[in-house]
């Protein structure tokens, strides 16, 4: 497959730019030429569309190749949508796909949401001459952008999976940008060691990896989502190593977040949707109000003090669900009512987090430590008596993907 370099590319990538920044994402200038000059049909020459609902299987699809005359417009306007576009099923080789439909499998590898994408190297304010290491970049669409900012041959990437590294290698190759990726385990930051002024990570994790702080250069940050077993609310964590070495750590809930490794298994709404719909559950008095969608700070923290929930963003209204526990909540009707089904009470524990987060100050953003040379990262709001704290669940070994096992996904806002 070979992509389209035609002048109907370049338009559609200016839209692209301009809707960001009428979105008020885009602020960085910078970051701003690196968009418009970067052809992210190179990097994305094929993109798969899902045709089935979720909860089918096996997962119906279609392959759209750029080249083809057929797939062409909706190929451009998907790559330059905003949207995630996905690549890759179940490890297979992307050298050699046929378009049209195929059916089965499960999405191993894909490229980032556009907003998120440029929020994240904002975050990390790139600039000319820093050494950038992208930490699982996959198609390579974030560690060209990167690229464009740092100059040549100071941006690289590690990816733990081979044919991806060929096949982005190949496209950063086509834009001459001095962007590099190796193969390795992402969880060990760069395999040849080094140190970095920017590190961003393209996959979630528990907790920050030691090699990863270890990599990170006097003045630098380092990005990443912090990920639990829920993918309904993540959080982005920002940590920077003062001119001094210290290292300082800020945690803050998001509406999106990147995807675990591989072999991380997530809660999922989706398999008790029916039984939610049918029986919702005994409706009780509530002195909580569903709070806010953009309440991050409180999901954050039921992330962690309530764990083992997760949301069907899909409901009509609030749904959080304790799958491992056949529980669920139901909010309304009205504002003071909820159903609540199953033997753990997930409305009740709801309760009882917002009560902290109110007498914790409603804190939005949190302090992780990190100990040098490891051990557990502790996290809290504060120092007072009713502040949250929390420790981050350890690492856990990442098995290689075998073929037709299913990874997790991208996770937005309206995932589940």
């Amino acid at each position: 497959m070979s992509a389209d370099l035609s002048p109907t590319s370049g338009t559609r990538r200016v839209a692209m730019v301009e809707r960001l920044e009428a979105e008020g994402a885009l602020t960085d200038v910078r970051l701003r030429e690196a968009l418009l000059s970067v052809p992210r049909e190179v990097l994305l020459p094929h993109a798969y569309v899902r045709v089935s609902d979720p909860g089918v299987e096996p997962i119906e699809w279609r392959l759209l190749d750029g080249a083809h005359p057929d797939d062409r417009a909706e190929w451009l306007d998907l790559i330059h949508s905003g949207d995630s576009v996905l690549l890759q099923r179940d490890g297979e080789q992307l050298d050699a796909l046929r378009r049209g439909p195929v059916a089965g499998g499960h999405m191993t590898s894909m490229s980032t949401y556009g907003q998120a994408t440029v929020e994240a190297l904002q975050t990390l304010r790139l600039a000319p001459g820093q050494r950038y290491l992208e930490l699982g970049p996959g198609p390579g669409v974030s560690l060209a952008l990167a690229a464009a900012v740092t100059g040549p041959r100071l941006a690289v990437g590690v990816e733990r999976d081979g044919r991806m590294v060929a096949f982005a290698q190949r496209n950063l190759d086509r834009l001459g940008l001095g962007a590099t990726v190796v193969e390795g385990d992402a969880l060990n930051g760069h395999p040849a060691g080094g140190v970095f002024d920017r590190i961003h990570s393209g996959i979630g994790v528990p907790c920050v990896p030691p090699g990863w702080a270890e990599q990170l250069a006097p003045g630098g940050r380092l990005l990443t989502t912090l990920t639990t077993r829920t993918p309904s609310w993540p959080g982005q964590l920002l940590v920077t190593r003062t001119g001094a070495g210290e290292i300082e750590a800020v945690l803050r809930g998001r509406p999106r977040g990147y995807r675990p490794m591989l072999g991380y298994r997530w809660l999922n709404a989706v398999t008790l949707r029916p039984r939610i719909e049918a029986a919702p559950g005994v409706p009780r008095p509530t002195r909580l109000a569903p709070p806010p969608d953009d309440a991050y700070g409180f999901w954050l923290a039921a992330a962690y003090l309530a764990p083992g929930l997760v949301r069907d963003f899909q409901a009509e209204t609030m749904t959080i669900a304790a799958p491992d526990e056949d529980s669920w909540a139901v909010a309304g009707p009205g504002e003071h009512t909820v159903r609540v089904h199953g033997p753990r009470d997930v409305w009740a524990e709801l309760e009882d987090v917002h009560a902290r987060w109110v007498l914790a100050g409603r804190p939005d953003t949190y302090r992780v430590t990190m100990p040098e040379g490891g051990g557990p990262q502790h996290v809290d709001s504060g120092t007072g008596l009713h502040a949250l704290t929390w420790v981050l669940p350890p690492l856990a070994p990442v098995p290689h993907q075998p073929v037709g096992s299913r990874p997790s996904e991208y996770h937005t806002e309206k995932a589940l």
